[in-house]
């Protein structure tokens, strides 16, 4: 305590000048080991709230990676698709390379999207780059903000039928809400085989449900347009295409077969 004492009493006051805001009155402070003029007080009041809004940033840039992380996660997004981007997505042909920019248009207009409800159909031949879009679709929009989830028929159709089991920790309800809730579910290999009336109107609830709350559904398969409307139903075909919903049809020869040729 004496020490401090003996320090304020040894401070000696000098009119310094500061290139930004002119002249303030500086104080010599002596310590044990060392002496220095302190600095202009609106400098360091600038610096210190400088160091304070660094770690506020850090502390925000933090918090923001953590919720994408955490979106990223409920995405569901398979590990195969975690890397597919726009950016390399091999357009081979005029129609892959309209295709490639249908669903990107799609994904930097989302907005639109949502507040139209507008769905997108990805259909036609296996290896031609579907799932590949539409996970890029899911990634652009994460990085927006927004919600996506990544589902097969089948996972969804066996997310609600786990809930008719003893010991289920959600309701047929809950298991339906969960698929409508986010801003895009995209939904893969629709028609992978005719399903039961059951697994039909699981699908009808999901979709019709979507379509009531106009949120965007991306469905993907491999079938041809006449044979999905027949897996969908018309009812759930046309409420796809309601909004300005858009059919993309990839009929060009597999990337997958190419590759292994």
């Amino acid at each position: 305590m004496m020490e401090v004492s003996k320090v304020i009493q040894d401070l000696d006051t000098a009119t310094h000048n500061c290139d930004q805001h002119g002249e303030y009155q500086s104080q010599h402070v002596k310590l044990r080991s060392t002496q220095f003029w302190t600095t202009c007080p609106q400098c360091a009041d600038k610096d210190n709230k400088g160091d304070e809004q660094k770690i506020i940033d850090d502390i925000n840039a933090g918090r923001r990676q953590a919720v994408m992380n955490n979106t990223m996660q409920r995405a569901a997004i398979p590990p195969r698709f975690m890397d597919r981007r726009f950016a390399n997505y091999r357009a081979t042909c005029p129609n892959s390379a309209k295709a490639l920019e249908t669903v990107r248009e799609y994904a930097e207009n989302f907005a639109d999207s949502l507040a139209a409800g507008r769905s997108l159909i990805l259909m036609g031949t296996v290896g031609t780059g579907k799932t590949h879009l539409a996970a890029s679709a899911a990634h652009a929009l994460i990085a927006q903000g927004y919600t996506a989830v990544f589902t097969s028929v089948l996972s969804a159709v066996r997310s609600v039928k786990e809930t008719y089991g003893h010991g289920a920790t959600q309701t047929e309800r809950q298991a339906i809400n969960a698929l409508i809730a986010p801003d895009l579910l995209i939904i893969d290999e629709v028609g992978v085989q005719f399903g039961s009336a059951t697994e039909e109107m699981i699908l009808f609830e999901i979709i019709n449900g979507r379509y009531e709350q106009m949120k965007p559904t991306i469905i993907i398969s491999n079938l041809a347009m006449g044979p999905l409307k027949e897996y969908l139903g018309e009812r759930v075909f046309d409420r796809l295409r309601e909004g300005g919903g858009k059919a993309v049809v990839f009929n060009w020869d597999s990337h997958r077969a190419k590759a292994a040729a």
